[in-house]
């Protein structure tokens, strides 16, 4: 499939692996893919962050909501509300694992690891495997040729979790991006999430 991405997607992809070697995370997850698309500059998908408000170097906000879901463990704040309803208080049991065991404790089981234990090319998430493969349907939903880095963003979007929850908070949702990027519904014209 990687023969199908344009030269902005494959390094979409090849950041995501650098993101996710810098934090010593064992694979490649989601959240890499996110901090790798907000990393570009020039391209089709961050014009469309960038007309949704969130510009290249305008990160930090979105940065550290994601530093906070991996404090959590990697929950979103709706699975954290579903636990809420269960009258399971996850704010509680994070305060007290980190008392036990350090600040950040399940910040490593939210990455697959912990920094520093791995040398080599990490391996993709089944996370990050499954939005790769929902960004081909992204793009033939379309009728595009070649997987581009917005075709990332919108599979990304589509895909429930905290980078979908993260860019939801700062405007950038499946439906905005399909009006920027292509003038049209999210339900037009493509696969969604299924």
């Amino acid at each position: 499939m990687f023969e199908r991405f344009t030269k902005d997607a494959r390094e979409v992809v090849m950041e995501a692996v650098a993101h996710a070697e810098r934090a010593g995370a064992e694979r490649v997850e989601e959240t890499h893919v996110l901090l790798a698309l907000l990393d570009r500059e020039g391209s089709r998908g961050s014009f469309a962050l960038a007309a949704l408000g969130l510009p290249p170097g305008g990160r930090e906000d979105v940065v550290r909501e994601l530093g906070e879901a991996r404090r959590r463990g990697g929950l979103s704040r709706a699975d954290a509300d579903a636990l809420s309803g269960l009258g399971i208080d996850l704010t509680e049991i994070v305060s007290r694992i980190e008392e036990a065991h350090g600040e950040g404790a399940l910040a490593d089981v939210a990455q697959g690891g912990s920094p520093g234990r791995r040398s080599g090319r990490r391996p993709f998430g089944r996370g990050a495997r499954e939005l790769l493969a929902q960004s081909l349907r992204v793009t033939l939903g379309h009728r595009d040729r070649r997987i581009g880095d917005e075709h990332l963003l919108l599979a990304l979007t589509a895909r429930p979790g905290v980078p979908a929850e993260v860019l939801a908070d700062h405007g950038v949702t499946h439906e905005s991006l399909s009006r920027v990027l292509y003038g049209t519904d999210a339900g037009s014209g493509e696969a969604k999430a299924g």
